[in-house]
């Protein structure tokens, strides 16, 4: 995600890390390379224009020129300002206080509109709501299908009419259905043109008078760029639309739409799609997404992914176990699970603070391996699971052989084992050092936020 312009910023902000002091002359110098960065990454003209001016002349104050470390002082206010033109907070789908929430997606065709719908609707039922999809699209072949297979895929029922070809009265029936039979949240999945016409623009602004949305969210293909722009702010003027969600951001995008989408329409982007799976979708977070462009890592997402992935009774267990140093081979199998739950693992370690990102890109990330290190694990006796140590030469020999194995991958899964031992018996105690420390600090501020819910 963002790989393309991290890697340009990065490269544009090392000038500042080359020098000591800094001089006016340095400021407006180095300004220049991140102008260049940022139009490389296709943002929007405009939007490179305002951002470099404001982060100018911030950056030729005193603060910065008279500060010790001038340049962790620049990178502190590119950083802020990515926040504020990204939109400075989080801004949540809006629930009607009289169900059902009605959710219009729009979009051009090919930008991911049917699947978000769906990714959408897995995401507010898992939150305990009751969502109905609507097929609106009476014209793509095969649409109405398509919604009825995601539907399917993710246990939320799909209203649609299969010899009606009026995609107004479809949406009103759907809402209709909806009051019915207490689906409280209804997302009608409308038409989409490869192109910009008046004759799809009229029947959305008719889909909207005929169920009046609680929002109109646009989805926007990260990929293509300049032209998505374009496309939201034309949407955006004849629909007013209320939020958009970015999908793509997994491929190779160079962000740009990311950074301009928001400064062009106005309006919040409220959701990403990181990848193909149902789940793969998230609240958009402006200050996370400067971290991750800037290569600072997204410790606060990572958290609730493992927070989302881990069951918090056997969270609970997994801490009195690393007190008690009764961590077992049989909870190292069921931290493989956690872990394939929290997504893939390129994904994670590319949140992590410090992580170089160009060197993930040439790290080969097996996650087979985790199936090999299970099938270790599943070939032993209950005994030896809870009671390594007696595991013997002719033990090693007879679990290797169950599970199609190597003694020497025995060998080395053991060790690994004993590693994490050693890894979780620091954490128990206190010396984690300081990743581990601003982990814990992130995990106690969520948990009293929770509370306090």
């Amino acid at each position: 995600m963002f790989q393309s312009l991290t890697d340009r910023l990065s490269n544009a902000l090392k000038f500042f890390k080359n020098k000591g002091k800094l001089s006016e002359n340095d400021v407006k110098e180095g300004m220049r390379e991140i102008k260049l960065a940022l139009l490389e990454a296709d943002v929007n003209y405009k939007v490179v224009k305002e951002f470099i001016n404001n982060a100018t002349e911030r950056a030729v104050g005193s603060e910065v020129l008279e500060s010790l470390v001038p340049s962790q002082q620049i990178v502190k206010i590119v950083n802020e300002e990515l926040i504020k033109l990204m939109g400075e907070e989080n801004k949540k789908l809006t629930i009607s206080s009289k169900p059902p929430t009605v959710i219009m997606m729009a979009g051009l065709q090919g930008a991911g509109k049917t699947t978000h719908t769906g990714k959408l609707a897995l995401m507010y039922k898992k939150q305990g709501k009751r969502p109905l999809l609507a097929a609106c699209d009476v014209y793509r072949p095969a649409a109405i299908k398509q919604l009825q297979v995601v539907g399917e895929s993710i246990g939320v029922p799909v209203y649609a009419e299969e010899n009606e070809k009026n995609p107004v009265k479809i949406a009103k029936n759907a809402l209709e259905h909806a009051k019915k039979h207490g689906n409280d949240m209804l997302f009608v999945d409308t038409a989409g043109r490869l192109h910009i016409d008046e004759e799809l623009m009229t029947e959305l602004q008719n889909i909207k008078e005929a169920v009046e949305p609680t929002e109109i969210l646009f989805v926007i293909d990260a990929m293509t760029g300049q032209d998505a722009v374009n496309a939201a702010q034309s949407f955006n003027e004849k629909l007013d639309v209320t939020g958009m969600i970015l999908t793509k951001l997994d491929g190779d995008t160079r962000g740009g739409a990311a950074l301009s989408a928001r400064y062009v329409t106005g309006k919040p982007i409220k959701f990403i799609g990181t990848g193909e799976k149902m789940d793969n979708i998230e609240p958009f977070y402006p200050d996370r997404i400067a971290s991750r462009i800037l290569g600072m890592g997204d410790v606060l997402s990572l958290i609730e992914k493992a927070q989302q992935a881990i069951d918090e009774k056997k969270a609970a267990e997994l801490e009195k176990k690393m007190k008690e140093q009764s961590f077992t081979l049989s909870d190292y199998l069921d931290q493989f699970d956690s872990l394939r739950n929290m997504g893939p693992l390129d994904q994670l370690l590319g949140m992590m603070p410090g992580v170089d990102k160009k060197a993930l890109q040439n790290v080969n990330i097996d996650e087979r391996q985790i199936d090999r290190m299970k099938a270790i694990i599943l070939s032993m006796t209950p005994e030896e699971r809870d009671n390594p140590d007696i595991i013997s030469a002719s033990r090693k020999k007879r679990i290797a052989l169950g599970s199609g194995m190597k003694v020497e991958d025995v060998n080395k899964l053991l060790k690994q084992f004993e590693n994490t031992k050693k890894m979780m018996k620091q954490f128990a105690s206190g010396n984690m050092g300081f990743g581990g420390k601003m982990m814990a600090r992130h995990i106690n501020k969520n948990k009293k936020k929770k509370k306090r819910k």
